[in-house]
């Protein structure tokens, strides 16, 4: 599998690109700002991005899509619960002393338990709730059995839960419930920071223990 990380935006935001390298299909996950460097990075790979994936829809989550929307024609996607966020991306900036222009209109709702397919390989939605109403992560089912986490768990801690729609209660249960129990060795991409796995976090993060 073809996968590049980028770190992107003031507040760091991990905008992952997976592929197949067969059919040279991609996603793009949490395309938070830069856009024209994540284009620039798409174009290197030589990949057709199929879909614009979000964990989330904080501002530095979303800030490009509409930049890589234009260029790429390719749908955001983003679970319905977190569409009201989505929708109010410029006061989200403004809160922030940010600015932003409204985001593209959503083209497709994340279910959970949903199958996406690009190429050869195929990501599970899981819906995470906690950080954000409609927080969402993405497991690979093929290949390493990758997590990608968004803000819902890092390593040696978890996603804040202060913002719109947070529940502190809510994302422990959504760790505990829907992550914990994928597997020791399952490496976990989160949307802030370095990777780690879940069986270290299982056993070692003040968070969960």
């Amino acid at each position: 599998m073809l996968f590049e990380t980028l770190v992107v935006g003031p507040l760091q935001c991990n905008c992952m690109i997976l592929g197949c390298e067969r059919t040279r299909e991609a996603i793009v996950i949490d395309p938070g700002d830069e856009a024209r460097r994540i284009l620039k990075n798409i174009e290197a790979v030589g990949v057709t991005v199929k879909y614009l994936l979000h964990t989330h829809a904080h501002f530095d989550h979303i800030g490009a899509t509409g930049d890589l929307k234009s260029a790429l024609n390719a749908p955001p996607c983003l679970h319905r619960a977190d569409d009201p966020l989505y929708q109010n991306l410029p006061n989200q900036g403004r809160y922030f002393g940010m600015s932003f222009e409204a985001a593209p209109a959503i083209e497709k709702y994340l279910e959970d338990c949903e199958i996406l397919c690009f190429g050869d390989y195929r990501l599970e939605v899981l819906h995470t709730p906690g950080h954000s109403p409609g927080s969402v992560c993405f497991r690979l089912l093929d290949g390493e059995g990758f997590l990608f986490s968004g803000d819902t768990l890092f390593q040696m801690s978890v996603g804040r839960s202060d913002l719109w729609g947070g529940d502190p209660h809510t994302l422990i249960h959504s760790i505990k419930s829907r992550l914990l129990g994928l597997g020791d060795d399952v490496a976990v991409f989160p949307g802030h920071g370095p990777s780690t796995i879940i069986g270290h976090e299982k056993r070692k993060n003040p968070f969960l223990i």
